[in-house]
């Protein structure tokens, strides 16, 4: 997750000047050989390496893709597309989890670098030749940054992420530590955000060009804040595996209005912000997931407490967070 929030940095300033087929089929390329090479490693050092690779390499995907969309889809047609593009993502993300209990673990691994080197045979023969505006490759974060309205912006990007992580990563312990639920049951309950996710960015993305983005945000940030308040009390099966769902929901219809948001930045921050999402979301979420393991140890509760607190913070501070949105 480090090297992937990190290696984000580097895509976005890239593509302002170097051809984005090139990029793509770069980093998709030492993506495969990273996979590869945690597939056959002889030692948890090479293993280790090789992610730290598959991190720098595949963190390219999301920050080209933003920018893609957003160059070349009219502002009320965005929302759609970058929620059926997060859609895809979960659907690989569920599909890999569900591999992942089948197959031998290096397979984990070989499977996405065979997979790789085809994707990367398509983008060779298939992907079109687009204009790139020729300009100065140059990293300017802190120009970027120093617009106010931006920095909150990137501020509350942070916060949610932080947020959502603090619990998400530790809902499998507060189900076996809470209510005493067996492996299969805590792996359906956690597929079941997953599957809401497949849902949440599309329908999130297509609410996002019909009702604005900063509507779906906070519908999203509300469903969250309603799961917190239920998980404080004890619920039988049925509802936990519904309370799940809208998490799951809440979450995606947040992202699918964020990402949407960001493609409608102006132009000249375009390419820093791209990066700075994918950056900014996985460092703070890998912090979250530390925090919500000190609180977990104190009382779940606690942990629902506080976050639940953020979450009613960022929902009646959100209109000095976030920029107001362009007319379209």
């Amino acid at each position: 997750m480090l090297s992937y929030g990190l290696g984000a940095l580097i895509y976005g300033p890239l593509a302002k000047g170097a051809n984005y087929k090139k990029i793509l089929f770069l980093s998709l390329g030492f993506f495969s050989l990273a996979n590869l090479t945690a597939g056959i490693a002889p030692n948890i050092y090479l293993l280790f390496s090789a992610r730290i690779l598959a991190g720098i390499s595949g963190s390219a995907i999301i920050p080209l893709s933003l920018i893609l969309l957003a160059q070349t889809t009219e502002a009320q047609e965005r929302g759609k597309r970058v929620g059926g593009f997060f859609s895809l993502t979960f659907i690989s993300s569920l599909l890999g989890l569900f591999l992942s209990g089948l197959i031998f673990w290096r397979w984990i691994f070989l499977l996405p670098a065979f997979a790789g080197i085809l994707v990367c045979l398509g983008i060779y023969f298939y992907f079109p030749e687009l204009t790139v505006e020729k300009k100065k490759i140059k990293f300017n974060y802190f120009q970027v940054l120093s617009d106010k309205k931006i920095f909150r912006l990137f501020v509350y990007i942070f916060l949610i992420s932080f947020i959502y992580h603090g619990i998400r990563q530790w809902l499998g312990v507060y189900f076996s530590t809470i209510y005493g639920l067996e492996q299969f049951l805590i792996s359906m309950l956690l597929t079941t955000i997953s599957l809401s996710g497949i849902f949440g960015e599309s329908l999130g993305g297509v609410l996002a060009d019909r009702l604005g983005r900063i509507k779906v945000v906070n519908i999203g940030v509300s469903l969250m804040l309603a799961t917190l308040i239920s998980l404080l009390f004890k619920n039988a099966l049925f509802f936990l595996f519904i309370i799940m769902f809208v998490w799951g929901l809440g979450w995606t219809f947040n992202h699918a209005g964020i990402s949407t948001f960001l493609t409608d930045l102006p132009h000249q921050h375009l390419y820093e912000s791209a990066s700075l999402n994918s950056s900014v979301r996985f460092i703070s979420g890998g912090l979250g997931a530390v925090l919500g393991g000190v609180l977990a140890q104190r009382g779940f509760n606690l942990g629902f407490m506080f976050f639940g607190f953020c979450l009613l913070m960022l929902l009646l501070l959100n209109k000095k967070l976030i920029l107001r949105e362009a007319k379209r």
